[in-house]
């Protein structure tokens, strides 16, 4: 096998390099046409004798190899250089055109690879065929050349696109137009629970909550007229029945005419973010209203503290005491997260918490007492207990017992069976005609507290004489 070097036999392009007739014989009328046929055909063929060395090119051929071979000197293919398809080289005397001409036989959709001296690179798919006369003998080899770079690099782009669908945390869904699933990738699965063997081929609507039969009819719509949707906010339906809160960006898909033949989702789930706007607006809110108790607790606290006092100086002192309790309370509300767990005891929480009202003149033992077992609390438990009997308080100071001077407070615990119980009983304070027609925001603090950082249930009862609070939760969760 004779092997030379394709930089050595190879120029560049020239449209007025020779060629000579197959097997070197002096060509024929049908030769020539023959000849004519092939340098009129857009693909690139050429022929070589039964040794393998090149007899004919036509411009297609030379074009794919960036050069114009001398005939009767390069063998088996005329490229500047020539690699496999992974990119490896590949000698002369092993590629597609060699290996026909060795085994005597087609070999048919080689894919290869040829380098220009610019150093660019055509794919290309070969199908050589070896040439045999009327006695069965071997005379040579013809080649087609078909350059597939176009559609190597649409492959890689898909395969790129493809993989960046499926690493996707976001839900991609492809559907037709009439809402039929054609593609799900793994984001899909995890957001929606359905596997994509259970979702392909399936109606989009399946994932469309009972209440909002419209909402995918009129997507559908507005991508048949070509819209995109962007960020729409709405709710879907996993496979187990529950809902998700998701925005939606829907595109149209256009065939190479500019035709909408679907349209391509992508989902993402935004429980987090509403959940974590929700907690900001209820924190909003606990700030104003908290905001405006400590002003009304002001006036509380200076409006008890006059009634026991005879002198600008003795009010000046109850009420900094009264404050000063207050500010203690308010301190007991705050978390730490410096790793120092905050703990104390539910007595002392209480007495903390009600100093400001029944401080003073006033004898605390008989205007309020805390009666039953005590109980630990520490970090996030001394915030909530906090936070609840803090509003507990204020309301009483503001409107119950703690109003008045002959008001009075019993809060007496008790533990039975792993649940303890606060009743918090209000007496001899201003009398309640009526149950509060509304409900406001302490008392849905104070309920939201009990129920989901307590697991616990909160009661209110409305007596003539005043107000009684009852709460119920599991020792467990503190």
């Amino acid at each position: 096998m004779i092997k030379k070097s394709i930089e050595d036999d190879c120029t560049a392009i020239d449209a007025s390099a020779p060629r000579i007739p197959l097997e070197g014989c002096p060509a024929s009328s049908q030769e020539m046409n023959v000849r004519a046929v092939l340098e009129a055909l857009p693909e690139a063929i050429f022929t070589t004798d039964a040794r393998g060395l090149i007899t004919f090119y036509n411009n297609a051929a030379a074009s794919l190899w960036g050069m114009t071979p001398q005939l009767g000197t390069i063998f088996f293919c005329g490229a500047w250089k020539l690699y496999r398809s992974n990119g490896t080289p590949l000698p002369r005397d092993e590629s597609p055109m060699a290996m026909a001409l060795k085994y005597t036989r087609p070999f048919r959709g080689v894919e290869a690879i040829a380098e220009h001296p610019d150093g660019s690179r055509i794919h290309f798919l070969a199908y050589p065929s070896p040439i045999f006369n009327a006695t069965g003998d071997l005379i040579g080899g013809v080649n087609m050349l078909i350059d597939i770079t176009n559609q190597t690099i649409t492959d890689e782009v898909a395969f790129r696109h493809d993989a960046i669908v499926e690493s996707s945390d976001d839900a991609i869904i492809a559907k037709d137009l009439d809402g039929t699933i054609l593609n799900w990738n793994r984001g899909a699965e995890r957001l929606f629970g359905y596997a994509a063997s259970e979702a392909i081929g399936k109606p989009v609507a399946m994932l469309i909550p009972l209440d909002r039969p419209n909402e995918e009819p009129d997507i559908l719509l507005r991508i048949r007229h070509g819209e995109r949707i962007e960020h729409y906010e709405t709710i879907r339906r996993r496979k187990d029945g529950s809902l998700v809160e998701i925005s939606l960006s829907v595109s149209p898909i256009r065939n190479r005419e500019g035709r909408v033949i679907g349209a391509t989702k992508i989902a993402r789930d935004i429980t987090e973010r509403r959940q974590a706007e929700a907690q900001k607006n209820l924190l909003i809110r606990e700030m104003d209203h908290r905001v405006k108790n400590l002003f009304a607790l002001a006036n509380s606290v200076i409006s008890l503290s006059v009634r026991s006092v005879t002198t600008p100086g003795e009010l000046a002192s109850a009420v900094s005491a009264r404050l000063s309790a207050l500010a203690k309370a308010h301190a007991l509300t705050i978390s730490h997260d410096l790793g120092n767990e905050q703990s104390t005891t539910l007595h002392t929480l209480i007495q903390t918490i009600i100093a400001p009202y029944v401080g003073g003149a006033y004898n605390s033992q008989s205007r309020a007492c805390v009666t039953g077992p005590d109980l630990t609390i520490t970090g996030s438990a001394v915030t909530g207990f906090a936070l609840l009997l803090h509003e507990f308080a204020t309301n009483a100071a503001k409107y119950g017992a703690l109003s008045s001077p002959d008001g009075e407070l019993k809060i007496c615990c008790n533990e039975n069976g792993g649940l303890f119980t606060i009743e918090w009983i209000e007496s001899n304070g201003p009398i309640i005609e009526r149950e509060p027609d509304s409900t406001g925001f302490g008392a849905l603090l104070a309920n939201t507290t009990v129920q989901r950082q307590f697991r616990g249930e909160i009661f209110r009862q409305w007596k003539r004489e005043g107000l009684s609070i009852l709460l119920m939760f599991p020792t467990r969760s503190i």
